[in-house]
């Protein structure tokens, strides 16, 4: 597992900025801080895939270089996820993409929830870098339906999932869950509330990023 946060960087700034309720009300900021720690979040990421050298002639000679080798599937899940996304296609320029309409369902009784899943597009995954992205891990239950739900479309290689917050439970669930996948993520937070929302977390991230539904 990777955590963004563990190391001091511009990142904590951005992520600092989407829980300010001060600023997290500009829907462009937010937005574009979202597509920020994407984009950080990809490059780490990048930094242990798959590479092959490569010859390129420049104006005044021949350069060997290294190349990504692997094939990349981003897969976000709708709608919040889309800055997030766009962050990772901003470094993944040649990637593939899937996109999946997740959600909560209605809440029972004892706030239990079930999560609904009715859209899916997907490329083949066979053999491919699979990058699950959701900007929020609150329970891991969404996370883990959307990676279940991709595999009818082929087993990747290797599978990615990348939040910008979590809850520890989220993250106990994915790691217990989906122990094979390996998890980047720029913070986390200890509690979940009565309606399993991060805390403090930053809100409904779709929201903030798009407007109330």
């Amino acid at each position: 597992m990777f955590v963004l946060n563990e190391i001091n960087s511009i990142a904590s700034d951005y992520i600092a900025e989407m829980r300010d309720i001060a600023i997290q009300t500009d829907r462009l900021r937010f937005r574009t801080n979202l597509e920020r720690v994407g984009a950080i979040l990809a490059y780490e990421i990048s930094r242990n895939l798959s590479y092959s050298a490569k010859k390129i002639q420049t104006p005044l000679g021949i350069s060997s270089v290294q190349t990504l080798k692997s094939e990349i599937v981003l897969a976000t899940i709708l709608r919040a996820g889309l800055p997030f996304h766009q962050g990772f296609l901003n470094v993944f320029d040649k990637a593939e993409n899937a996109f999946i309409g997740a959600y909560r369902g209605n809440y029972q009784n004892d706030n239990e929830f079930e999560v609904e899943m009715d859209y899916i597009s997907c490329p083949d995954l066979r053999d491919k870098v699979l990058i699950i992205i959701d900007p929020m891990l609150a329970t891991g239950r969404s996370m883990e339906k959307a990676y279940h739900g991709l595999l009818r479309f082929g087993i990747p290689r290797q599978t990615i999932l990348a939040s910008v917050i979590g809850s520890e439970a989220g993250v106990r669930h994915v790691n217990e869950r989906m122990s094979e996948c390996k998890l980047y993520i720029g913070a986390i937070d200890k509690e979940l509330d009565e309606h399993y929302y991060i805390v403090p977390g930053l809100g409904d991230a779709g929201d903030l990023a798009f407007g109330s539904k």
